[in-house]
């Protein structure tokens, strides 16, 4: 798992032209709805580095609910980016949404940048998320926002069920068919499966600083939303 972290650029530069397609093909459109929810609960920001920024769907809801003056994306892979890039361009936010080439973990910002700070199915992809964690903290003003949205695993035995199912299954049969890339959509599953989640994330982002750490569980903990501050 490592070492696929460690060349997750070129993982997603294999699916980024399917990427969004099968996002809200699986969720149903329901991915829109998370990250609708995330922005929501953000206060207007004047800089705010959006990491893992990807093909900009989290940037672009963050501009249309009007919650940041500039964002500032970051992420490992350029074929997602480029995408991204031209979504942006196309929507009339080029001015407002700007794309860097750059590992999450040496960030390429001063210390005390932005006043907020958003990443979303991200931070399980990192080599190291506590090491993220400690350099999201870094790059953030004192009193700066952070949101973070990831995959979590379902609590309820019978929507766990399902879930793995579908993950196991479903997702790496569509992604074979709709990307030509099995091997993706497999890891994506074992990452998910992986990683922290409810109670264990608070801890660590408690853990790299920050304070007034919650979450909240949205669609029978399918995914979560954690917020924190500086």
């Amino acid at each position: 798992m490592l070492e696929e972290k460690k060349s997750i650029g070129t993982l997603f530069d294999g699916i980024a032209g399917t990427y969004d397609m099968l996002n809200h093909l699986l969720s149903l459109n329901i991915d829109k709805s998370w990250r609708r929810r995330t922005v929501q609960k953000l206060t207007h920001a004047q800089n705010l580095l959006d990491v893992a920024i990807g093909t900009a769907d989290l940037s672009l809801e963050i501009m249309r609910q009007q919650k940041a003056t500039k964002i500032q994306g970051i992420d490992v892979s350029r074929e997602m980016m480029r995408i991204g890039k031209e979504k942006v361009s196309k929507v009339g936010f080029a001015e407002n949404i700007r794309f860097d080439y750059g590992s999450a973990l040496e960030m390429p910002y001063a210390d005390n940048t932005f006043d907020a700070l958003t990443c979303a199915y991200g931070l399980r992809n990192f080599p190291d998320a506590d090491k993220g964690l400690a350099e999201f903290y870094r790059v953030m003003q004192p009193g700066a926002q952070l949101a973070i949205l990831e995959f979590s695993y379902p609590e309820n035995r019978v929507i766990r069920f399902g879930y793995d199912l579908f993950f196991t299954h479903v997702l790496p049969f569509v992604g074979r068919v709709f990307s030509h890339d099995k091997s993706a959509y497999t890891y994506l599953n074992r990452s998910v499966k992986e990683f922290m989640w409810g109670e264990e994330m608070v801890s660590h982002i408690q853990n790299a600083g920050f304070k007034n750490v919650r979450f909240q569980p949205l669609t029978f903990g399918i995914t979560t939303v954690y917020t924190a501050t500086k």
